[in-house]
């Protein structure tokens, strides 16, 4: 009973009980507290992932929380398209591509800075990295650049057969590297150097009805987020727009809130000087967005015959292409700088004022 009293448990259930109340449609006042507790839904997610990975330890933490995030956000993504029809059909693209700016120059970017500041140096597995980098490279060019040069279909658009192709090509890649992160390169994937941890800590003992408990309202807890986010989305969108902000930045928003579960637990990690756990967060994560998001996207568009526009713009492709080579930079080396960490965000910045400044 004790247990079932901490304010993890608590602000999630009382998160769920305020969605189904239907108060928060037009209640400032309900908004304002949906706003809080989902913030409190964040942080509860960020504990009970914690506790998993204590117990199951890394990178099956990691991977866990990246998982569970995608496969919410893949649902909400489906739901809005088979919702809002033929004027959701880029909706796909521009989530994914969002989620990957932000985890690639803004997640990383943070963990580099402020692991930086705290500890001047940080040691990691390059081979982890490259693993990473190499899988999400190619996912990212046949999903969101490819589309834009294909001669099939005019338009950023695939062919059904093409389509299929890149859903199939997504599954093998992360399915290969879940294989190398789990199993036959494992050990890249851990933190390295006996010297790694500053902060040295007694391991926590986590009993199974804790793990259980932890297991369940994680997905509770980032359930409740993305609901909370998709319900607030239209006050958000007023509130830009009352700005004379273009609505492109709802879905970043959205994009931020949906992701601040992985990246408060990758910085984290990076001020206990656990580098490694951040990186394996960030490129996982970016990795489940495309890898599950696109050929789940594809499957229900070629069954339910809908349109989805999957290639960027120009300008988009030279962003994207920017962070991916800056990271591969930033992170070929096994040593963090801080330097690099201010350079992603920069990168970051400049993907949001090109948005707002096209």
């Amino acid at each position: 009973m004790k247990q079932l009293l901490q304010w993890t448990i608590i602000i999630p259930a009382l998160s769920w009980i305020l969605f189904f109340s239907g108060l928060i449609e037009g209640s400032s006042i309900f908004q304002i507290a949906a706003s809080i507790l989902l913030i409190l839904s964040v942080m509860s997610a960020v504990h009970h992932s914690e506790i998993i990975a204590e117990r199951v330890g890394e990178p099956y933490g990691t991977i866990i929380l990246a998982i569970s995030i995608t496969v919410i956000e893949v649902s909400i993504i489906i739901s809005l398209m088979m919702s809002d029809g033929p004027e959701a059909v880029s909706l796909a693209r521009d989530t994914v591509y969002a989620a990957t700016m932000l985890i690639l120059n803004g997640i990383i970017g943070l963990c580099l800075l402020i692991g930086g500041l705290k500890h001047y140096e940080q040691n990691f597995s390059p081979s982890s990295v490259t693993i990473g980098l190499v899988s999400l490279v190619s996912i990212i060019v046949f999903t969101l650049v490819f589309p834009t040069f294909t001669e099939s279909v005019s338009g950023s658009y695939y062919s059904v057969p093409q389509l299929f192709f890149a859903s199939i090509a997504c599954i093998v890649i992360y399915s290969s590297f879940l294989f190398a992160q789990t199993s036959r390169y494992r050990q890249y994937f851990l933190t390295v150097g006996d010297d790694e941890n500053e902060d040295v800590v007694e391991p926590i003992i986590i009993n199974n009805k804790t793990f259980y408990t932890s297991l369940v309202f994680l997905i509770v807890s980032l359930g409740i987020v993305v609901l909370l986010a998709k319900t607030l989305s239209p006050t958000i969108e007023s509130i830009i727009v009352s700005y004379s902000l273009p609505k492109s930045l709802v879905g970043v928003v959205i994009a931020i809130i949906i992701l601040l579960p992985e990246a408060i637990a990758a910085i984290i990690a990076a001020r206990k000087n656990r580098l490694q756990t951040s990186i394996n967060l960030a490129l996982g994560s970016a990795l489940a967005s495309i890898g599950l998001t696109i050929p789940s996207v594809a499957a229900v568009c070629i069954m339910m015959d809908m349109p989805i526009i999957l290639g960027l713009d120009i300008k988009s492709i030279v962003l994207l292409a920017l962070s991916v080579f800056t990271v591969m930079l930033s992170l070929s080396k096994g040593k963090s700088n801080i330097v690099y960490g201010v350079v992603l965000l920069v990168n970051l910045f400049a993907f949001i004022f090109l948005m707002i400044y096209p």
